[in-house]
């Protein structure tokens, strides 16, 4: 399954986004109340908006947006609701997002362009790690994709690596699906157990939420420690509820594939305009093809880069960088400025450390952020561990933050809080200005 636009000169893909765009707005007037609303308050004339570039005319939708007037956003009679999602919102409290029958064919239609990016086609079979509960978009957009691929599904979820190497063994899929960090447990369990997980049927991993490779494309100290242990192919992906689009890696592994029919992206700057090509920012999004509840500039607080040059896979569309971090997870920690992901490199490249999580508090008096690292070590060490991982910190992000070494099952017990549908490894402190 491919998608033609995707192969067309940019000029042709413009053009077909703006017409697109012009179908969205004219949707949003006639359908939502939340954009009628905006529209009227800000005096905004969508036969105005024409081009790509006329959207800077229109205010950003945020998360805050969505927390505070969730269903203003909806577009269509509760009747023709056949799906309830829920993602949590800035404000703490969930955010419902309302899918009709055709928003599923959408996301089935979406999900099978990105898996045969990834080279899948009838006659794979993907172990899918993941959950389809908790009201939770992910899993069962894969299943949807998936399904309407051709490819055979096995749905185990998350978690369990025992039962993952038993269903492993005996169905015997070529691929797997799920969280990176997740393979080196399986990788573990493996090699505890007499698996040889070497020859097994495995052949291709497509990691979701977690990075895999750097801003250069090469591999990350995750996705290298992956490779070097077990020799298959890696692909990675980018999504998120909100933007009901992936952005997937092909063969050639650099950059998350476009799929113009679905989503228009901007990146911005501080200053809330458009970035130089290859310049980090924000990643802004519009909505193509969605009925229940599409979104216009939404701020997704992810930061990265596109670039457009083609691809050797054939593909004219950009392709979004690597994830760098969330915007409003910005550490400032003693003169230098990074994200999450960085300090999780690290210690998910660190063959002792078993589980973390990161905190961040307010230093009052220095105005600067305190980084602290709670940490569960696998086994007896014979050396100085705080020593050894600050070390490692300083040599690859050149500062060191504390580090505090606990037991794995207390470790497990913030990861995994009650109510969290994903591992929980990053808690923000700091006071909000």
């Amino acid at each position: 399954m491919i998608s033609e636009i995707e192969f067309q000169p940019k000029e042709v893909i413009k053009k077909y986004q703006e017409e697109r765009l012009r179908q969205m707005l004219s949707y949003l007037h006639d359908h939502s109340p939340y954009y009628q609303r905006l529209f009227a308050e800000n005096h905004i004339n969508i036969s105005s908006i024409k081009t790509l570039e006329d959207l800077q005319q229109i205010p950003f939708t945020e998360k805050k947006d969505l927390q505070l007037h969730n269903m203003d956003f909806l577009c269509v009679p509760r009747e023709k609701v056949i799906d309830y999602i829920t993602t949590s919102g800035t404000l703490g409290d969930p955010v419902t997002f309302a899918c009709t029958d055709a928003d599923l064919e959408r996301l089935a239609y979406n999900e099978a362009l990105s898996f045969a990016c990834a080279g899948l086609k009838p006659g794979n079979v993907l172990q899918l790690m993941t959950t389809m509960d908790k009201r939770f978009m992910a899993g069962l957009a894969y299943f949807l994709g998936l399904r309407k691929l051709g490819v055979g599904v096995i749905r185990v979820g998350n978690g369990i690596p025992e039962l993952q190497w038993d269903t492993i063994q005996r169905i015997q899929p070529d691929t797997v699906m799920c969280i990176p960090s997740f393979i080196l447990k399986l990788i573990e369990y493996a090699e505890n157990h007499n698996i040889d997980y070497i020859k097994s049927s495995i052949k291709r991993i497509i990691g979701i939420g977690e990075g895999l490779r750097d801003q250069n494309f090469n591999l990350n100290a995750l996705g290298q420690q992956i490779k070097d242990k077990w020799d298959v192919e890696l692909y990675a992906t980018y999504s998120s509820t909100e933007m009901s689009t992936t952005f997937p890696e092909c063969q050639y592994a650099c950059g998350g594939h476009h799929h113009p029919e679905l989503i228009i992206v901007e990146i911005i700057g501080e200053d809330d305009k458009p970035v130089s090509e290859g310049e980090v920012g924000e990643v802004v999004i519009t909505t193509l093809g969605v009925e229940g509840m599409p979104l216009l500039r939404f701020r997704t607080g992810d930061m990265a880069s596109i670039h457009t040059e083609p691809c050797r896979c054939g593909r004219h569309s950009f392709r979004i960088s690597p994830i760098v971090g969330r915007k409003n997870h910005m550490i400032k920690y003693k003169g230098t400025t990074l994200y999450p992901p960085a300090i999780s490199d690290v210690l998910n490249n660190t063959h002792y450390v078993e589980n973390y999580y990161i905190t961040l508090s307010s230093n009052e008096t220095t105005e600067t952020d305190e980084v602290s690292i709670t940490v569960g070590v696998k086994e007896d060490t014979d050396f100085d561990v705080t020593k050894d991982l600050k070390d490692r910190f300083r040599a690859k992000i050149r500062v060191a933050p504390d580090i505090i070494i606990d037991t794995i099952e207390n470790v497990r017990k913030k990861n995994f809080p009650a109510m969290s549908r994903k591992p929980v490894t990053f808690f923000d402190l700091r006071k909000k200005h």
